[in-house]
C-alpha cells in the first residue's frame, strides 16, 4: 500500500515538481518569466474586458439617451420593464432602472395577512387568538404587531434583498457608534485625571486621541443618518410599487376603491399613497435607530456600570427604568389615535382643494368662490382645532418627560456614581479599589511612623486621581445611559405615532387586496351588496349579450345598491349597431359601466369580448367625459398605448395623421407643432375637438365593438354623420348611449330603458313595433291639432262676445 501511494499521474507529477521547484528555489528564472507572462496576460485580459465594457456602456448610453428623448422604455418578459432616466444634467449620462412587477403568487400569499377573517380576541379554551380582529383602534397592541409585520414582509421581502443589506450596514454603524461612545467615556476620565494631576504630556496625548476618535465618530453619525434616509426611501419604493400593482391593474382597483368599497376612511387613495406611506416609512426607518442604538447602549453601558459600580447600582438602575416606563405609559396620551385623526382631517382638507381644482371652471361660471372659501375655511378650522388640541397634550407630556428623563435621571446618576466613595463595600470594582487603597494606606502608616505626612499626601493624591477618573468615566457612562434610556422612552411616543401610520397604510393595502380579489364577506349581506354578487361575466364572446341582468347602482360596501332596471335581456352581434335611449337617470350609462366591468353583475350573465384587446376580439368603452392624458399629441391618439407599443403594433406617425384627417383634425399637427409637442391638452382643445380626438383614438385601436356615451353632443350634424360612417366602414360595431332621436339613422336596434318605471324594450329600428308606435303618435298629434283648431275658434268667439259687451277694452286698460 505504501508503494501504491507513490504512484501518480504524469500531470500530477509535473504539478508536484513545479510546486517543489518554486519551494526550493530551483528554476527561479524560469518561474519569474512564467509569473511575468501570467501577469501580463491578466493585465491585458483585464484591459480588454474594461475596453469592451466601456464600448458596451457607450452603446447603452446612446440607446438610453434616444429612449429618454422618445419617452419610452423596454418591455421584457413577465412584465419586467427597463426605464432609462437622466442621472446627470451636465454630461447627459443616463441610468438604467429595472422595475420588477409584483407577482400574482405574492398577492395570493399576502392575502392571509391582509384579509384575515374576524375572530374573537380569545378562543373558546381561553387562549389568545393568533390574528387580531381587523377593526382595532391604533395603539401599541397585538393588532399593531400583526399589521407592522405584515407590512414588513413587503418592505423586506427576502433575506438577500437590498433592504437587508442596508439594515446590516446600519447595524454595523450603530455598533461602531456604541463602541466609540464607550471609548470616549474612558478617554474622558483619563483626560480629566491627567488635567487634575498636572500631567501635561498625558493630557496632550489624551487630546490627540480625542481628536482621532472624533474622525470615525462623525463619519459613523453621518452614515447612520444617511442609511436611515436610504432605508426610508427603500421602504417607500417597495410599498409604493406594491400598492401601484394592486391599485392600477386589469381589476380596475383605482375605480372600485373609490366607488364601490368604503374601506378607506379619512381621505382618498391619493392621501394614503402620497402622504401616509412616506410618514410610515420615515417613522419605521427612524424607529430602528431610536430603538436599536439605545437598546445596544443599554446592554453595553449597563454591563460596564455593573462591573464598575456593583449589583446594587445595577438593581437601582433597572428599577428606575421600570418605574419611569410605567409612569410615562400611564400618563402618555393616545398618540396613535391622534395621528390617525390628524391624517383623516388632513385628507378631508386636501380633498376639498382637489375638488376645487377639478371643478374650477364650473365654480367660476357660477361665481361660487365665496361658498368654496367657506368650505375650505371650515375644513382648515377643524384641522387647526384638532392640531392645537394635540399640541396642548404634547406640551404637558413633554414637560413631564423632560423632567423625569433629564433632571431626575441626572440626579439619580450622581447618586449611583457616588457608591464607590461613600459605600465602597457596595461599589463593585470601584469600591474594591477604594478599599484596597485604604488598606495600603493603613499598612504603610503602621510600618513607618516617620513618613506619615509625606506618604499620606501621596496616597491621597493618587486616590483623588483614581476617584476623579472613575467618577468622570462613570458619569459619562451614566449620561450616555440616561440618554439611551431617554431615547427609549421617547421612542414610546414615536412607537404610538408609528402605530397610527401603520393602521392607515395597513387599511389601504387590505382594502386593495379585498378589491383585487373580490373578497367580500358578511354574515347577513344586504340585497345587492358586494357580498351578494351572484352573477357573472364571460369574456371572449363574439358580441354582447345580457341574460336577466338587473341594472343596479351599487353603494359603498357593505350597504346594498339600488335597482334601476330589472332583468335586462338582449343579444347583439357584429354589424348590429345599437342605440340605448331613455330619460335621464334611468341607467343608460350604467349599462356601459357593467360592460366595462366597473360595476358588478349582481344577477344573470353578461357575455362580451375582451376589453381593449385590439384587433378583431376587443371591445372599447368610451366615457361621456373625454379624457386627455399628460403627454404629447401622439399620446392623445394612441392612449393607453405608449410609443413603443405603437411601433410594435406596426403603426407610424403617418397612420396617425391619416386618422386625424378622417375625423377632421388634420390641422392639429401643423397648428400645435407636431406630434412631439407637450401641452395641457384638456385646456388647448375645444369641446368638439375633444370628442373628435376620442373618436380618433377609437379608430387607432380599431376594436370590433365600441360603446360610446354621448360621443357627438358637441359636434355639428355633418361631422357627426362623418364620424359614424367612418367608424362603421372600418368594421366597428357601435353601441351608442344617447337620448337624441336623430342618431337612429346610424343604428340597427334600439334599447329603450325606463319604460313604465323599471321596464325596457329592445326592438329593431324601423320594425313593426316602431311603425305602430309612430302611427299612434301621429294619430295623437292629429287629435291634438284638431283640438287646437277648435280652441282657436272658441278664442275668436269669446273675444267677439267680450267686444260686444264692452269688456275687452276695460280688461286691456286694467292690465
Amino acid at each position: 500500500m505504501a508503494a501504491l501511494s507513490t504512484l501518480r499521474q504524469p500531470w500530477v507529477s509535473r504539478l508536484f515538481q513545479t510546486a517543489q521547484s518554486f519551494i526550493t528555489g530551483r528554476k527561479k528564472k524560469r518561474n519569474q518569466t512564467l509569473i511575468a507572462a501570467l501577469l501580463v496576460l491578466c493585465l491585458s485580459g483585464g484591459a480588454e474586458v474594461l475596453r469592451r465594457r466601456r464600448i458596451r456602456n457607450k452603446v447603452e448610453q446612446g440607446r438610453a439617451r434616444l429612449l429618454v428623448r422618445r419617452n419610452s422604455g423596454i418591455q421584457l418578459q413577465d412584465g419586467v420593464k427597463q426605464v432609462y432616466v437622466p442621472s446627470s444634467a451636465t454630461d447627459g449620462a443616463v441610468s438604467k432602472v429595472t422595475i420588477y412587477p409584483t407577482k400574482e403568487t405574492t398577492f395570493q400569499a399576502h392575502r392571509r395577512l391582509f384579509l384575515s377573517t374576524p375572530v374573537p380576541t380569545t378562543t373558546r379554551k381561553g387562549g389568545a387568538s393568533s390574528v387580531p380582529p381587523p377593526k382595532v383602534k391604533p395603539g401599541i397592541n397585538l393588532a399593531f404587531l400583526h399589521q407592522f409585520l405584515s407590512l414588513w414582509s413587503i418592505m423586506v421581502p427576502r433575506v438577500t434583498s437590498k433592504e437587508t443589506g442596508l439594515l446590516f450596514l446600519h447595524t454595523v454603524f450603530l455598533v461602531l457608534r456604541t463602541y466609540l461612545s464607550l471609548v470616549i467615556a474612558r478617554l474622558d476620565g483619563v483626560i480629566v485625571r491627567d488635567l487634575v494631576s498636572g500631567n501635561g504630556k498625558g493630557f496632550l496625548k489624551g487630546l490627540l486621541k480625542w481628536v482621532a476618535v472624533g474622525i470615525p465618530g462623525v463619519y459613523s453619525n453621518a452614515m447612520i443618518k444617511f442609511l436611515q434616509a436610504k432605508l426610508s426611501i427603500a421602504f417607500r419604493t417597495r410599498l409604493t410599487r406594491y400598492v401601484h400593482d394592486l391599485y392600477l391593474n386589469d381589476d380596475l382597483g383605482y375605480y372600485k376603491l373609490q366607488n364601490l368599497d368604503g374601506g378607506l376612511v379619512g381621505g382618498g387613495a391619493d392621501q394614503f399613497i402620497t402622504t401616509d406611506i412616506p410618514h410610515f416609512c420615515d417613522s419605521a426607518s427612524a424607529l430602528y435607530s431610536s430603538l436599536g442604538k439605545p437598546f445596544l447602549d443599554l446592554i453595553v453601558f449597563n454591563y460596564q456600570l455593573y462591573v464598575a459600580l456593583g449589583p446594587l447600582a445595577f438593581s437601582a438602575i433597572t428599577a428606575n427604568y421600570i418605574g419611569t416606563a410605567w409612569i410615562l405609559k400611564k400618563l402618555s396620551p393616545p398618540f396613535g389615535k391622534l395621528v390617525e385623526a390628524i391624517g383623516r382631517a388632513e385628507g378631508g382638507y386636501r380633498s376639498s382643494h382637489s375638488r376645487l381644482i377639478s371643478n374650477a371652471e364650473e365654480i367660476a361660471f357660477y361665481g361660487g368662490s365665496d361658498m368654496e372659501k367657506t368650505i375650505l375655511e371650515r375644513g382648515f378650522a377643524d384641522l387647526k382645532a384638532l392640531m392645537e388640541g394635540v399640541y396642548k397634550l404634547k406640551v404637558k407630556y413633554n414637560m413631564l418627560e423632560d423632567f423625569i428623563l433629564k433632571y431626575s435621571w441626572s440626579a439619580f446618576g450622581y447618586l449611583v456614581t457616588s457608591l464607590p466613595v461613600f459605600l465602597p463595600a457596595w461599589g463593585g470594582l470601584g469600591g474594591m479599589l477604594e478599599l484596597a487603597a485604604h488598606t495600603a494606606t493603613d499598612k504603610a502608616l503602621s510600618d513607618n511612623d516617620n513618613a506619615i505626612s509625606a506618604l499620606s499626601a501621596t496616597l491621597n493624591h493618587e486616590r483623588q486621581r483614581d476617584r476623579m477618573k472613575a467618577f468622570i468615566t462613570n458619569k459619562r457612562l451614566m449620561l450616555s445611559l440616561a440618554d439611551a434610556g431617554g431615547r427609549m422612552m421617547y421612542s414610546l411616543k414615536d412607537l404610538s405615532e408609528l402605530a397610527g401610520y401603520t393602521s392607515r397604510v395597513y387599511s389601504l393595502i387590505s382594502t386593495l387586496h379585498r378589491v383585487h380579489s373580490n373578497t367580500y364577506t358578511r354574515p347577513h349581506p344586504e340585497l345587492y351588496s358586494l357580498a351578494d354578487v351572484q352573477g357573472g361575466t364571460y369574456r371572449g364572446f363574439d358580441g354582447l349579450r345580457f341574460e336577466s341582468v338587473p341594472i343596479v347602482a351599487p353603494a359603498l360596501y357593505p350597504q346594498g345598491g339600488e335597482e334601476l332596471i330589472s332583468a335586462l335581456t338582449f343579444e347583439l352581434h357584429a354589424g348590429e349597431h345599437l342605440l340605448i335611449s331613455g330619460p335621464n337617470g334611468v341607467g343608460k350609462t350604467s349599462v356601459a359601466r357593467i360592460v366595462a366591468g366597473l360595476w358588478p353583475v349582481y344577477r344573470g350573465l353578461v357575455s362580451r369580448p375582451r376589453l381593449l384587446g385590439g384587433g378583431e376580439s376587443g371591445i372599447m368603452v368610451l366615457s361621456q367625459r373625454p379624457y386627455l392624458s399628460h403627454g404629447n399629441l401622439r399620446d392623445q391618439v394612441i392612449y393607453p398605448h405608449t410609443e413603443f407599443e405603437m411601433k410594435a403594433a406596426g403603426k407610424t406617425d403617418s397612420d396617425l395623421s391619416r386618422i386625424l384627417e378622417s375625423v377632421r383634425l388634420g390641422y392639429l399637427e401643423a397648428r400645435e407643432g407636431g406630434f412631439d409637442v407637450r401641452k395641457e391638452w384638456k385646456d388647448v382643445l375645444s369641446g368638439g375637438e375633444k370628442q373628435r380626438m376620442i373618436i380618433a383614438r377609437l379608430l387607432y385601436h380599431d376594436p370590433k365593438y365600441a360603446v360610446l356615451d354621448e360621443p357627438t353632443s358637441a359636434v355639428s350634424t355633418d361631422v357627426e354623420g362623418l364620424l359614424y360612417e367612418t367608424a362603421k366602414q372600418q368594421g366597428i360595431t357601435i353601441i351608442t348611449i344617447s337620448s337624441r332621436a336623430q342618431l337612429k339613422r346610424y343604428h340597427t336596434f334600439q334599447l329603450e330603458l325606463g319604460v313604465d318605471g323599471r321596464g325596457w324594450e329592445f326592438d329593431r329600428i324601423g320594425g313593426d313595433r316602431e311603425r305602430v308606435g309612430v302611427r299612434k303618435e301621429l294619430e295623437e298629434l292629429r287629435r291634438k291639432v284638431e283640438r287646437v283648431e277648435g280652441l282657436k275658434k272658441r278664442l275668436v268667439d269669446v273675444k267677439q262676445e267680450l267686444g260686444e259687451a264692452g269688456l275687452v277694452g276695460k280688461s286691456i286698460t286694467a292690465n
